[in-house]
């Protein structure tokens, strides 16, 4: 599969998962554009280390749940690059805490960063999309989202997750007669520690069926096909990316 001359924003991407698609993204060719909120530092060691690669991408600060910052972002791709092929909604912020306990303040948050950050960005990256006549956005989720899960002390995270899935697939509908396929990709819990996938392969886990954690690398690939030439006819899509964990 090669993703040269494409396009691909990563929002949340200069660190964790989001750093790992786009270093995914970027090895198999594509030029690379990717959103940070505040953490310069972490952006710019991240562009360091993709560009060591030979990977060519730039970094642009914006807070995808502010709709005038998303306008910004677009045009700086647009002004950088002239096109966008692939969108990939990583920003998600997740709190642990009771509804009771919980302000409507940090329940806004959850969704405004899980939910309305890839109703944000997806609807500026349409226009363009569209004039391609080809486009790929990938929304993060989260395990058991399509059947709208429970747990306590995440109603607002498990809400907004669930909200991106029937987001998704509505614009999976809207979209495909412009060439423009939408899917979810859902981790599972991914160790802060950013495992390598040689890494998690030496340790046990037996929270997860497969008896390793997941890594980046597990998620990028999945996410991978959904962007490439081959996936065309995919559109619409779930796909759980968990080790068998809550099966």
């Amino acid at each position: 599969m090669s993703l040269r001359q494409r396009v691909a924003l990563v929002t949340g991407g200069t660190r964790g998962l989001g750093k790992g698609i786009a270093t995914a993204l970027g090895r198999e060719g594509a030029r690379l554009a990717i959103a940070y909120r505040s953490n310069k530092a972490a952006a710019q060691n991240t562009l360091r280390q993709l560009q060591a690669e030979g990977i060519e991408c730039f970094a642009i600060e914006a807070d995808v749940t502010d709709p005038p910052k998303v306008n910004f972002l677009m045009e700086a791709v647009a002004e950088r690059y002239a096109r966008l092929d692939i969108l990939i909604n990583n920003v998600g912020e997740f709190r642990w805490s009771l509804l009771a306990e919980s302000s409507l303040e940090e329940w806004n948050e959850i969704l405004s960063s899980n939910l309305l950050s890839a109703l944000y960005v997806s609807k500026a990256a349409l226009p363009a999309m569209r004039r391609q006549r080809w486009g790929r956005i990938i929304n993060l989720g989260a395990v058991g989202a399509e059947r709208a899960f429970g747990q306590a002390k995440i109603s607002a995270y498990a809400a907004a997750k669930a909200a991106v899935v029937a987001f998704s697939r509505s614009l999976a509908i809207e979209e495909a007669k412009h060439g423009i396929t939408v899917n979810v990709v859902n981790p599972s819990n991914l160790d802060e520690k950013e495992l390598t996938l040689a890494e998690a392969r030496r340790i046990r886990d037996a929270r997860y069926p497969v008896g390793r954690p997941p890594t980046a690398d597990d998620v990028a690939a999945a996410v991978k096909f959904f962007v490439s030439e081959e996936a065309d006819y995919v559109t619409g899509q779930v796909l759980n990316v968990s080790g068998g964990w809550l099966l």
